[in-house]
């Protein structure tokens, strides 16, 4: 596997990992997340653990329901 490949993965899992934490900080279900984002929970489950690319703009509309900017999401 490509050096590149292997950091995008590792992101993509960061990224899951601050949404997971910053949900259940604020004490929001994954499928009432979903939900409001128009996601199934299989697709909000998949964004948790890495295994999607999420759009920027759902990247945006996951961070406004969270109630943070798009900026604090990505910072991790």
């Amino acid at each position: 596997m490509n050096k590149r490949v292997k950091e995008d993965e590792i992101y993509l899992k960061q990224l899951g990992q601050r949404i997971k934490t910053i949900r259940k900080e604020k004490g929001i279900k994954q499928v009432d997340l979903g939900y409001i984002c128009d996601l199934d929970k299989s697709n909000m489950n998949r964004i948790e653990a890495g295994n999607t690319n999420p759009s920027v703009l759902l990247l945006r509309k996951i961070s406004s329901e969270l109630g943070i900017s798009l900026s604090e999401l990505l910072n991790f």
